[in-house]
């Protein structure tokens, strides 16, 4: 069976396979997102507890009906420092009701440092959230700071990239659009 072609970027094609998209980078991925490790099958990821700015506790279910990029950093970690501006631009580029990305900090002692760090870099368009404990890292089996965890609108894994990344670059606005598009 053939599924139709979308093209997002002029010279791209990327294929979308019923429901589940089937993540093809442009041959020539450029820079981290080379690294993006596809899932081999899509697979539902635990429904991990996580907060927010203001200690609300929520669940990924919540969030469930629109694509994710769940991003774990800290104010402490120089490459998660470095890829932040990158979400924030990343984020504005689509609307929330579609896609969103989930940044929970690891922050316990700095807690305190995260509201001031976004101010400090102009971060607008990133909601707060916390991992205390760690819980949901290990939830998802996250060992490296940073991690982004590509998720559908489903709750599936659809592939991981340790390390950061410049997220707004047109890899990886096609990826996010991959994601988006696998809802309907």
């Amino acid at each position: 069976m053939a599924y139709p072609a979308l093209n997002f970027l002029p010279g791209r094609r990327y294929i979308l396979s019923g429901a589940l998209a089937a993540f093809a980078l442009p041959a020539r991925a450029a820079g981290a997102m080379e690294r993006f490790k596809k899932a081999e099958t899509p697979r539902a990821l635990p429904d991990i507890e996580f907060q927010d700015a203001n200690d609300k506790p929520l669940r990924l279910a919540q969030f469930r009906g629109k694509a994710l990029l769940i991003n774990f950093w800290a104010t402490w970690c120089v490459p998660c420092v470095k890829e932040m501006p990158s979400l924030d631009r990343l984020q504005a580029a689509f609307p929330k009701d579609k896609f969103l990305v989930l940044p929970l900090s690891i922050d316990s002692t700095t807690r305190p440092k995260v509201a001031p760090f976004y101010k400090d870099k102009k971060l607008a368009h990133l909601g707060i959230y916390f991992d205390k404990g760690r819980k949901a890292m290990q939830g998802l089996d996250v060992a490296l700071l940073p991690t982004s965890i590509l998720v559908d609108a489903a709750g599936r894994e659809l592939g991981r990239l340790e390390g950061d990344a410049d997220w707004d670059m047109p890899e990886g606005i096609a990826l996010m659009k991959a994601a988006i598009a696998s809802q309907s």
